[in-house]
């Protein structure tokens, strides 16, 4: 089981790739958080928010899952408008 609700039809390869990434971290916890993510928000993602979901997904889970849950601070090439809105995202997700 995936966790996907979201098909990769109509996708771009970019998007298609960084859809697949997102629910294959290796960390379940993570495939969950920018899985769910990348299933609401993959579609309508600018270019420059591609670009950062990419250095995001480039990011060790552990680190990564310390940001998003404020447990760590961001240094300022990752602090992004993005990684803002998945932490919303996830926030709003584990109430």
């Amino acid at each position: 089981m995936t966790g996907t609700t979201r098909t990769s039809a109509g996708l771009d390869e970019r998007r298609r790739r960084l859809l697949y990434r997102a629910w294959h971290r290796g960390m379940r916890e993570m495939d969950l958080i920018m899985g769910r993510f990348a299933d609401a928000a993959i579609g309508a993602m600018s270019e420059a928010e591609l670009d950062a979901f990419e250095r995001l997904s480039d990011v060790p889970d552990p680190e990564l899952y310390n940001w998003i849950a404020n447990n760590a601070a961001v240094p300022p090439p990752y602090d992004t408008a993005l990684l803002a809105r998945l932490r919303a995202f996830h926030h709003g997700h584990t109430s």
